[in-house]
């Protein structure tokens, strides 16, 4: 709602009088309160006012308002509880509905580190909307330096944890791809402007949340993608270490397949196999030889 704060425009004219400019400021409220104040403002809303079934971002028109959510990830926690907020906006109110006092966090913040002159409610939807998502890259390039490491990790051969990390910041991405694609169809549908609550000069703000939220998705994509590589080449690793085991018991399988033939030849005992009364030696000279013949093959070959 429009708030009369001390700001005062001056005029190269000292005779005239100072101009006072009016300062936007929300009204933010909790899902006990919210029916009574909605109905206070003149908001009719036909739905439930449950913030806990809230599950994403969107915004639609009603009959005398937009209307719309937010499901905001916690930063530290991405796949865990979110921030669920519920705003309804006419032509000179906006009414946020918040039972964590989140949104009292941001306009405070939005306060502190914006100026308030000039304020009108494009400007503060800009603000709060920008406010939430501006550490998301910070966010995205820790998910960054991660994959990097894993990466490392991975063509060092240190992979004990590989499979669980690479999961969790997938799933991570993944969450934060569908939140930026919502927030970027907010943006859209804010900037369309349908109601003709806004001010055609400020509907650019909107676009800019837009554009904010698509490179973020755009950037969360790249990472998906770096992800997907970096989980090629882990398996490609462990492909060559299985091809690599497969070779070698190969090569046992293959140097003691004559000996396993010549036991299973003398073990039938034969009466006419003069081999039999003085032939142990001998197998077991055979056997050294036919093993040592194997490993110089192999040798020559290269495949040991």
């Amino acid at each position: 709602m429009l708030n009369e704060d001390v700001f005062v425009e001056k005029d190269s004219h000292a005779d005239e009088k100072p101009v006072k400019i009016t300062a936007f400021e929300p009204i933010i409220t909790d899902s006990r309160n919210a029916g009574r104040v909605l109905e206070e403002n003149d908001i009719l809303y036909e739905g439930d006012i449950e913030l806990g079934k809230i599950g994403f971002c969107k915004i639609e028109a009603q009959q005398g308002c937009l209307t719309g959510s937010f499901c905001i990830p916690k930063l530290l926690d991405v796949q865990g509880s979110r921030y669920r907020i519920l705003f309804f906006i006419t032509r000179d109110k906006i009414v946020l509905v918040d039972d964590d006092d989140f949104s009292k966090r941001i306009v405070n913040r939005i306060n502190r580190r914006k100026t308030s002159q000039y304020k009108t409610k494009e400007i503060f939807l800009f603000n709060f909307i920008a406010e939430f998502i501006n550490r998301d890259l910070e966010m995205l390039v820790q998910f960054e330096k991660k994959l990097m490491e894993l990466e490392e990790n991975v063509h060092s051969g240190h992979t004990e944890k590989f499979q669980p990390d690479i999961m969790a910041i997938r799933r991570d991405l993944l969450v934060l791809r569908g939140y930026y694609d919502e927030i970027m169809d907010v943006g859209k549908a804010l900037e369309e402007n349908e109601n003709r609550y806004f001010s055609k000069k400020h509907l650019k703000y909107f676009g800019t949340i837009s554009d904010r939220a698509e490179r973020l998705m755009n950037k969360t994509s790249h990472l998906l993608e770096y992800a997907g590589q970096v989980n090629d080449a882990y398996q490609a690793k462990v492909d060559a270490r299985q091809n690599s085991n497969m070779q070698f018991l190969t090569v046992i399988s293959t140097i003691f397949f004559p000996l396993t033939l010549i036991t299973g030849w003398y073990g039938m005992n034969f009466q006419n196999m003069p081999e039999l009364e003085r032939g142990y030696p001998g197998v077991i000279l055979l056997s050294v030889v036919v093993v040592v013949s194997c490993i110089v093959v192999f040798k020559i070959k290269k495949i040991i």
